[in-house]
């Protein structure tokens, strides 16, 4: 979802409705690296629509930037819990924002009254009932997760063949802890924690 910060305001607002997690792309409508910056932002927030990502027009918007220590446009701000985590300035992919983020956007899991955060992938692939079966699962628990599919990203299968040595989907990475298989036992054992 992305979102044009309309004032200092609605700033405001929209950091508190956003304590967990925020990305923010400090842009300039005089700068054509910022149209194409958006443009990638655009197409990411497409792709993540759970991510909330906002809009700071620095032409607009006199001031915010120096909080960031923002100093060109464009140039992209992750925050967790009011905290700058991560910043890059310049045009990156689509793509690339969705390696970086892949389990940075916290899953929320609840245990009784306590919210656990969780980092959650589903690395799947074509015709796989075990992934769907998986992903499913996820979804009833509650959790929010990003999904890499191996047979269109093959860079992402050979890393998880390294890490894993299996090439069996789903495998299923929770906070760094990687799950082959539907093992519904080791998914709530992961989530619990």
């Amino acid at each position: 979802m992305i979102e044009w910060i309309k004032g200092h305001k609605h700033f405001k607002q929209v950091q508190e409705k956003h304590k967990e997690f925020l990305l923010f792309l400090f842009y300039a409508d005089f700068s054509s690296t910022s149209k194409r910056a958006l443009a990638e932002l655009e197409q990411f927030s497409k792709e993540n629509k759970e991510m909330p990502v906002c809009i700071i027009d620095v032409e607009k918007i006199k001031g915010v930037h120096k909080q960031f220590g923002v100093e060109n446009v464009p140039t992209v701000v992750a925050v967790k819990k009011k905290k700058v985590f991560w910043r890059v300035e310049g045009v990156e992919s689509a793509q690339f924002y969705s390696r970086v983020f892949s389990g940075v956007y916290a899953s929320h899991y609840k245990i009784g009254e306590k919210r656990v955060s969780h980092r959650v992938t589903v690395y799947s692939g074509p015709g796989c009932p075990a992934c769907g079966a998986a992903k499913a699962y996820l979804r009833r628990q509650g959790i929010n997760f990003r999904v890499v599919d191996i047979a269109r990203d093959q860079h992402a299968a050979e890393r998880l063949v390294r890490r894993s040595g299996q090439m069996a989907v789903p495998q299923i990475d929770i906070d760094g802890h990687l799950i082959v298989g539907f093992d519904q036992a080791k998914i709530d054992k992961f989530l619990s924690n």
